[in-house]
């Protein structure tokens, strides 16, 4: 385990800043690297083999990062790819949905309904109308293709330079750019995002957040409570190549938050996402 050091405040926002700052450190390369900070406090992390090897033992490459919040612990499978920004796919279905709540696209994820566009999909459960709700749970990807065109490219902008996402390039289309275009997302930039969701930190609307929050899809552990979004780059497409999972569990008063991404090389990997990040998590006891 190595020791990283970083700065802290009383001053009620400097958690996030702090955070953000330690997870930049962790792949050596700041966050937030032209913000100042006072004071000096010690935040611990860890790269873990064994966590590499879930990966191995599948046959395929991947990543685990988390973060354990009580214990100010960031973990990482590896140095390398947990830095290594990719294509978001269905994970940007977060953001997307923030965004489209907090500008009045979608004013209720229960109620407002995208009607079918009559083409159908290879993937059945995308050939129906869809509420938000029904179209995160299956990841619906033409859904959102509309919720982004209804956005526009000006407020889609925006809105992600402000939730500073990923590296903010929505280039190569409005409804391609989280697909094939150029945003680029690293993992542990996916945990900086979901985890300032997850505490009502983002800077748009609590209502919108709240919402997000509540249409995440849920897997229960035992005890534990786990909110993810896959996403798979290729689905809409039926050549899957990148799957990503990312989200938070809790446990009790425990949280952790964590992303992962994987090559999928067939369909037992697509699978695999949940069990992988299962097993990581189960790894280093955040559940």
């Amino acid at each position: 385990m190595a020791s990283i050091i970083v700065c802290s405040s009383t001053h009620p926002g400097s958690a996030v800043i702090n955070r953000r700052q330690a997870l930049g450190l962790l792949t050596a390369a700041s966050v937030l690297p032209t913000r100042s900070f006072a004071n000096v406090s010690y935040q611990r992390n860890e790269f873990r083999d064994d966590l590499a090897r879930r990966f191995f033992a599948l046959g395929t490459e991947g990543t685990f990062v988390a973060y354990k919040v009580d214990d100010y612990l960031i973990i990482a499978s590896d140095k390398r790819r947990s830095s290594e920004g990719k294509l978001p796919a269905s994970t940007f279905k977060i953001p997307n949905s923030i965004i489209a709540l907090d500008t009045g696209v979608v004013e209720d994820p229960d109620k407002d309904v995208f009607k079918w566009d009559g083409v159908t999909r290879s993937i059945e459960a995308w050939n129906k109308d869809h509420t938000l709700r029904s179209a995160i749970a299956v990841s619906a990807v033409p859904v959102y293709q509309e919720i982004a065109r209804r956005i526009g490219e000006g407020q889609m902008k925006k809105y992600v330079d402000l939730l500073e996402y990923g590296n903010g390039d929505i280039g190569g289309g409005i409804d391609q750019f989280w697909l094939t275009g150029n945003l680029r997302i690293d993992p542990v930039q996916q945990i900086d995002f979901v985890d300032r969701l997850r505490r009502g930190t983002l800077p748009v609307s609590k209502r919108a957040q709240e919402l997000t929050r509540d249409i995440l899809p849920v897997t229960k552990v035992g005890d534990a409570t786990i909110r993810a979004k896959s996403g798979l780059l290729g689905a809409e497409i039926g050549k899957p190549s990148l799957g990503w999972l990312v989200g938070w569990v809790e446990k009790g008063s425990s949280v952790t938050v964590f992303a992962m991404n994987m090559d999928c090389k067939n369909d037992s990997h697509i699978a695999a996402r949940m069990t992988v990040t299962q097993q990581c998590l189960a790894d280093i006891v955040a559940y």
